[in-house]
């Protein structure tokens, strides 16, 4: 190998590692950015709870309150009134079992063992979710751990009650985070999966490529994830508005996002059936009309622009008038018409059109009809062939 030939490949693999850093670098920012409005709020509250404890209300030691303050910041977005209430009463729990234990047997490893055992029970026994349960266990081993630090439970569980209000404060009064920003970051992700993975399953269609629409299941399958969290952060934005009057400005855009995301919940695993229904008719080698694939891109077209007009802020009238679009396409495969899974194709797209509709504001019993009227004669013409050959779509009208 020559000098040159060696300078061009070490010349390409240090541009090759510094797109790499860069990216990671990029990336890295991006989620710092992300966690540090929250990082600040934490910071906050765990100051201001320790201060508070110690300066103003003259406890010595109260190290149940920074923690309170922090868990309850960094618990399950939507869910933090309610983990401040089982935050403290596990805490209540914990610190009981613990000092009663250590006051009878005595400090030790098998005593921390026992320690946790009957606070977990305890704690199951009065009903509590994972969040007591978890949090009793902690407080328990704290106290027994700690046995030689002087304190009454009833102060320890005063302790986690100011921070817990303190965190709740910082939240919703003092550091609110923008719920808008919130809930925008966890809602983009799913729809850019749902839209994404509608245009897999309509190329793969159109190439009667069975492969490619399992490829587009598997990835749906994966926005589960990414619909969980956009469901979550619609309910931390609702939380948090309702709670910080600094944010109360943003009730109307925000909205959009609270009421549509169970329906494009709907609509992503109304997407899932579709895709499988798209492999059985290819792997029965069933000819499906031009305009299905055709349809299913002006689905995946009206997701983007619900996208887009939720980011703006603005009614979804672009959205809604591609759904309908989808809708009537799907309904002029019925004119060429369709195979049993075709048919079954037609009606999911319909269904998915519906839950779009639902999600842009329209009332859920006028969508059905809106789809109907859409579909129009087409809905009447359910011609189902009776020897589906194979036969791959063709392109569609434009």
């Amino acid at each position: 190998m020559t000098d040159a030939a060696r300078q061009g490949r070490l010349a390409a693999a240090l541009a090759g590692l510094f797109r790499l850093s860069r990216s990671g670098a990029g990336a890295g920012c991006s989620r710092v950015r992300g966690v540090f409005p929250l990082a600040l709020q934490a910071g906050l509250a765990a100051g201001l709870a320790w201060f508070i404890a110690t300066d103003v209300l003259g406890r010595q030691s109260p190290f149940f309150a920074p923690i309170a303050a922090v868990i309850v910041l960094a618990s399950s977005v939507g869910q933090r009134a309610r983990r401040t209430i089982e935050l403290v009463v596990g805490v209540a729990i914990g610190v009981g079992v613990g000092d009663a234990i250590m006051l009878l047997i005595g400090s030790g490893g098998w005593q921390i063992g026992l320690v946790v055992v009957l606070a977990i029970t305890v704690a199951a026994a009065v009903g509590g979710g994972p969040p007591l349960v978890v949090q009793s266990a902690s407080s328990a081993v704290l106290v027994a751990a700690l046995a030689t630090i002087p304190g009454q439970p009833f102060s320890r569980f005063f302790d986690a009650l100011v921070g817990g209000t303190v965190g709740l404060a910082v939240m919703t009064i003092l550091l609110p985070l923008n719920p808008l920003t919130v809930v925008r970051r966890a809602a983009d992700p799913a729809l850019e999966e749902l839209a994404a993975g509608l245009r897999e399953i309509a190329t793969g269609l159109r190439a009667g490529e069975v492969d490619a629409v399992r490829a587009a299941l598997e990835r749906l399958r994966v926005a589960e994830g990414d619909f969980t969290a956009f469901d979550q952060g619609a309910a931390a934005a609702r939380e948090n508005v309702a709670f910080a009057p600094a944010r109360w400005r943003t009730r109307g855009p925000l909205s959009q996002y609270v009421e549509g995301a169970d329906e494009l919940t709907h609509a992503l695993r109304n997407v899932r059936v579709l895709a499988r229904r798209v492999m059985t008719g290819l792997d029965d080698e069933e000819s499906f009309p031009g305009f299905l694939p055709t349809s299913i891109e002006l689905l995946a077209d009206a997701v983007d622009l619900l996208r887009s007009e939720w980011d703006k802020g603005v009614e979804p009238v672009a959205a809604r008038e591609r759904a309908l679009r989808a809708a009537a396409e799907a309904g002029r495969a019925y004119d060429e018409g369709v195979g049993f899974s075709g048919g079954v194709v037609v009606a999911q797209i319909r269904t998915t059109v519906s839950d779009l509709l639902r999600a842009t504001g329209i009332e859920y019993a006028e969508a059905p009809r809106l789809v109907r009227r859409a579909v129009g004669r087409h809905g009447r013409s359910r011609a189902i062939r009776k020897n589906p050959g194979r036969s791959r779509p063709g392109p569609g009208p434009s």
